[in-house]
């Protein structure tokens, strides 16, 4: 789409690992972010992600997904079926926002302890409506086993 011939904003995606992560007043709210080395334990582990919704995007549902690969760009498995979440977001406009204002959708997803194989390193990426960018991920590697 195009709006006086210039190319309409896409979406803008931060991505945060962390500890833990939760959603309050349409707010993240992160604990221990910046993780980007776990185990080789198994452990619980959080994506803090906040969506830039451009202005002519609002008012529409969009379906998102994350989804974990291994350092190939595979998917994990876990039971045979790959490691994925999603669901929809809807932005809508307040009344009052100034007219080209991106709008915010924040997002926190908990995962209990995620058993992975030691010494590899692995990639959570995000898409919305079944396209991704490059900065649309966060990498991480699970320690070796001593």
């Amino acid at each position: 789409m195009t709006i006086d011939g210039l190319r309409s904003p896409t979406f803008e995606v931060t991505m945060l690992l962390a500890d833990a992560a939760q959603v309050a007043d349409r707010k993240l709210y992160i604990l221990g972010g910046g993780v980007s080395l776990v185990g080789p334990a198994p452990t619980p582990m959080a994506l803090a992600i906040l969506i830039r919704v451009p202005w002519d995007r609002a008012n529409e549902v969009h379906d998102w997904k994350v989804e974990l690969l291994d350092e190939d760009f595979s998917p994990v498995m876990a039971n045979d079926r790959p490691v994925l979440v999603g669901g929809t977001f809807e932005a809508g406009r307040p009344p009052g926002l100034q007219p080209g204002t991106p709008l915010d959708v924040p997002l926190a997803i908990n995962f209990g302890p995620v058993a992975l194989p030691p010494g590899r390193r692995y990639t959570w990426r995000f898409s919305i409506d079944d396209t991704s960018e490059e900065g649309w991920r966060v990498s991480f590697s699970v320690r070796e086993a001593s």
